[in-house]
């Protein structure tokens, strides 16, 4: 299905949706472009913190901190009459979402050349909220970003483009984060260009589906997910710290002595290969600079962790304060 387009790029109408960090550098990319950027739909305002100060989405604060004089909606219901009424009024000709929330068919049926996402992994692969988690937690060594026309269900939609990009050895989600938001910024910028070109074909998901490779959900992350198996290989046990660094954090329990259990977060560590006849969860330190736990099949060395109501640090500064010995600390 080709989208009919041939229009100059700075004369499409484009209504833009997102609301993290990852949405704001698309935006940011189309706004130097001089593409014509009508409306700014991103999350309500919402009270955080203690003092329960209003926070703005980082896309609305995007357009504030660059004082960008472009009409923004905050919508509570996507559904809402009075909402849809206003989106239709800026005459969109595209939609453009980045990180945003399910459109009902009512929003996403509005622009005449259609509503696209972007999404990071390369579709079919990895649908749904959580790609760069999953994706480093799964072991790939390469992902993407996907440009797509939204439909009924969720990251189903006809594809328009891709970029692929090899995954690093050592690459945290939060390092994969920023630079598949990069390169995403770039897709969606060539994806506005072709479309109103009229070049850009979308194309069925099915056609870059392979029957012999099975599809990889990726699924909201909750906290039960993210406690570390010290008795599971030791390449899953260092995939799972990287894929969920700095965010949300893989997290486990460290005993020490018989009544001292605490919560703690890994944010950083490496594998090495190695036999040994000790339990999962032994703890190897020297109590100054090194802190290495064992797996079934070789050690994790932490590099950098977070003790439960304390800052981040790395390894030679939380022993500093928290003096572990072999023989009566482990993890679990």
């Amino acid at each position: 299905m080709r989208i009919p387009g041939k229009m100059e790029i700075n004369t499409i109408r484009i209504v833009y949706m997102g609301s993290p960090g990852f949405a704001v550098r698309p935006l940011q990319k189309l706004l130097e472009t001089g593409c014509n950027v009508v409306g700014v739909i991103t999350a309500p305002d919402r009270p955080a913190g203690r003092g329960k100060k209003i926070r703005h989405s980082a896309v609305k604060e995007f357009l504030i901190h660059h004082q960008h004089d472009i009409p923004v909606l905050q919508p509570a219901y996507l559904k809402d009459p009075y909402f849809v009424k206003e989106l239709q009024d800026l005459n969109p000709d595209l939609q453009v979402v980045v990180a945003f929330r399910m459109l009902p068919r009512v929003v996403w049926s509005i622009p005449t050349l259609g509503t696209f996402n972007l999404h990071a992994s390369l579709l079919p692969q990895y649908r749904g909220a959580a790609p760069i988690n999953h994706a480093i937690i799964n072991g790939e060594r390469e992902t993407g970003v996907t440009t797509f026309l939204i439909d009924e269900q969720i990251d189903t939609g006809n594809i328009l483009l891709q970029e692929k990009t090899a995954i690093g050895e050592q690459e945290t989600a939060g390092d994969l984060h920023d630079r598949l938001m990069e390169t995403g910024a770039g897709l969606v910028l060539e994806t506005v260009r072709r479309i109103s070109a009229g070049s850009l074909e979308a194309k069925s998901q099915d056609r870059y589906t392979d029957p012999k490779v099975p599809l990889k959900k990726a699924p909201k992350i909750f906290k039960e997910n993210c406690r570390i198996r010290w008795d599971h290989p030791g390449r899953d046990v260092f995939n799972l710290i990287r894929g969920l660094s700095p965010n949300p954090g893989a997290f486990t329990y460290l005993s020490r002595g018989k009544d001292e259990t605490l919560l703690c977060k890994i944010f950083s560590a490496t594998f090495e290969p190695a036999p040994h006849l000790d339990p999962p969860g032994t703890i190897y330190t020297d109590g100054k600079r090194s802190l290495e736990v064992a797996v079934k099949d070789g050690v994790i060395n932490i590099q950098s962790i977070q003790q439960e109501g304390k800052r981040k640090m790395d390894t030679r500064d939380f022993l500093t304060g928290f003096k572990l010995t072999n023989e009566q600390s482990r993890f679990s």
